[in-house]
């Protein structure tokens, strides 16, 4: 499957762009996991977009929050990829290209992340280690991991 990487600020990202971020994320994180909560924030401003089209289609989709909005260090958030485009190794591209990238744009990939407490395992692959810090967020049990380089 090939796909076509876009990695943006949001200043940068298309009227386009935008919308299927938008869709992706709400299509995920509200409808199928029934959350009802407010998905567009404040740092979609300050980070920048990775995204995965595949087929002219968003596939999937991270962000890159800017050290100092959500942690003292950078952050991925939103982490999505769409349901027609699971099982075929595309979270671990994606994550493998948020990590690059945070290394060209920061200089470090230094990373703390707010995961569902189920995806704990994927997350370890890519060095991320739990704080200990469990909590619900929107109703869904999350724990904060850090990742050191």
């Amino acid at each position: 499957m090939y796909i076509e990487w876009r990695f943006k600020s949001y200043d940068d990202l298309t009227k386009s762009e935008l919308h299927d971020i938008m869709v992706l994320r709400q299509e995920v994180f509200v409808v199928e996991q029934n959350c009802p909560y407010l998905d567009a924030d404040e740092k979609d401003k300050d980070s920048y977009h990775l995204m995965a089209y595949a087929h002219n289609s968003l596939a999937a989709y991270l962000r890159l929050v800017k050290p100092g909005i959500s942690y003292e260090e950078m952050s991925f958030g939103r982490i999505v990829t769409a349901p027609t485009y699971r099982g075929k190794g595309l979270g671990i591209a994606l994550m493998n290209e948020g990590i690059n990238y945070s290394v060209k744009v920061f200089g470090t990939s230094n990373n703390r992340i707010s995961a569902q407490t189920h995806l704990l395992p994927f997350y370890q692959k890519f060095g991320f280690k739990s704080t200990g810090k469990e909590y619900l967020e929107d109703g869904i049990p999350h724990t904060e991991m850090l990742k050191r380089t």
